[in-house]
């Protein structure tokens, strides 16, 4: 049986612990090992695991923390999403297309996490090529929530909250198209962050000019989260958006005091959750006590910006399938996702000129959120509007609008990947009728430093790292 205060201790404390001599990274890794083999059964959260390769790498990082030759990352469990390629592993994206497929190289995050001493220890579901908020793919089926199992723990990084949030490793990777990233770790009650675009070099999608596409670390605290981005974030010739290293301090600061935050519950145009708005609002509030200034405002947008941002994501989809085979649609329809398939249909209908509109219509939501942010240090919102629906609801309609006029929507993340630039980071705000709920920090352009500071804010004043889900 898994030992849990070692599953869940951060990444911190562990490489802390591992020069103290107070644990060594054998322990730490078959730990990672016994307690994937404990959950995964009832949470389908990884879909290969790698037991030898990671025992043999642990033994490696104990001769490296005795010979005082330890790296920054020695010896910590990690786990990789099935949509990132990795060198001389099986890679799905979730998919029947892509069942045999064994890339013969690495991304740049992977190399500068093993590079840094990290160990994988197994790779985690995604559904189809990563394009639902809830982890249920043709090949590897549903992926449950450990704080409830008849309940979703979103998508498309799914299987990385639920491994996180389970105690199965510190850390791991995600992707974040439109929320990815930030969505499975609202739903499963731990820190989500999607960085500045080109913080962390993109070069797994087949392009480098995509300008909604992240990737971002899933961790239970803040200071594992900094650590993680940290680690990989710097400019690289792969992707020609890449930008060079920024300040980060680890733990991040928490001093707030004097900051000016914006509040805006619905961004305009969602219905909210009351259980989920009270626990935004008790993040304000502990952000005031902790001395900032909070502001409620009208960030005048309007549900169109997610119908645009889906626009956007089907084109992007149309081409990727093209990019990824010769084989006709039709004939790839029946092993393929009914929402991937509908997609890419979407995508194929738009025409170029609309494509285009729709970058002058992305402007005029950008200079809203922008004014908002030249007189504000960040702007507070849900991350989701709800919290984990039943695995049941996979297929249900989220964009209808409601007798208000509100969108009865699921996640408020997509326009933020619009909004590229900002970084955005999602931490826990409290539990509503025993399921996390989450709050949405939306900084300055390129600024990932603050965003990381008013987290961890939250994090010092409401803390979350002890509740465990019983799994």
């Amino acid at each position: 049986m898994a030992n849990l205060d070692l599953c869940y201790t951060p990444a911190t404390e562990l490489a802390r612990k591992y020069r103290a001599r107070e644990v060594s990274p054998v322990e730490v890794i078959q730990n990672s090992l016994d307690r994937i083999d404990e959950v995964n059964g009832r949470l389908n959260c990884f879909c290969f695991t790698y037991p030898e390769e990671a025992m043999q790498k642990a033994r490696a990082a104990e001769q490296a923390l005795a010979s005082g030759k330890a790296r920054t990352l020695e010896g910590i469990p990690m786990a990789i999403k099935d949509f990132t390629p990795t060198r001389g592993k099986v890679t799905t994206r979730g998919s029947k297309l892509l069942e045999n497929w064994v890339p013969d190289w690495n991304p740049v995050l992977v190399e500068r996490l093993e590079a840094a001493g990290a160990i994988m220890v197994g790779k985690t579901t995604t559904p189809e090529f990563a394009t639902s908020g809830f982890t249920d793919s043709p090949l590897w089926g549903i992926t449950r929530n450990p704080w409830d199992t008849s309940r979703t723990p979103g998508g498309s990084s799914g299987g990385s909250g639920a491994a996180v949030a389970s105690g199965c490793v510190p850390f791991a990777e995600g992707t974040d198209m439109g929320g990815s990233v930030r969505i499975p770790a609202a739903l499963c009650g731990i820190v989500g962050h999607k960085p500045t675009i080109g913080r962390i070099p993109m070069d797994i999608i087949g392009t480098a000019y995509c300008n909604i596409s992240h990737f971002g670390p899933l961790a239970r605290s803040v200071s594992d989260a900094t650590l993680f981005l940290d680690t990989v974030q710097g400019e690289h010739p792969s992707d020609i958006q890449s930008l060079p290293r920024c300040e980060l301090t680890i733990p991040a600061p928490s001093d707030v005091k004097g900051m000016k935050f914006a509040l805006d519950v619905s961004l305009g145009f969602c219905a909210v959750d009351p259980l989920v708005e009270a626990n935004l609002r008790a993040s304000a509030d502990a952000l005031r006590d902790a001395g900032a200034v909070i502001e409620e405002v009208d960030l005048g947008w309007d549900s169109k910006i997610v119908d645009l941002w889906n626009d956007s994501w089907a084109i992007f989809m149309a081409a990727a399938y093209d990019n990824t085979t010769d084989v006709p649609l039709d004939e790839n329809r029946e092993r393929m996702s009914k929402g991937l398939v509908h997609l890419i249909e979407r995508g194929r209908k738009i025409d170029a000129v609309t494509a285009r509109k729709g970058e002058f219509e992305r402007t005029r939501y950008w200079h809203k959120l922008g004014a908002i942010l030249e007189n504000h240090h960040a702007l507070l919102c849900p991350t989701m509007a709800i919290t984990a629906p039943p695995v049941e609801m996979r297929d249900w309609n989220f964009g209808e609008v409601n007798a208000q006029g509100m969108l009865e929507c699921m996640d408020m993340t997509s326009p933020f990947n619009y909004m590229a630039q900002c970084p955005t980071l999602s931490v826990p705000s409290g539990f509503a009728d025993g399921l996390p709920t989450a709050t949405q920090i939306v900084a300055r352009r390129w600024d990932d430093a603050l965003a990381l500071r008013i987290g961890a804010a939250i994090e010092e004043a409401m803390p979350w790292s002890h509740k465990r889900p019983e799994i």
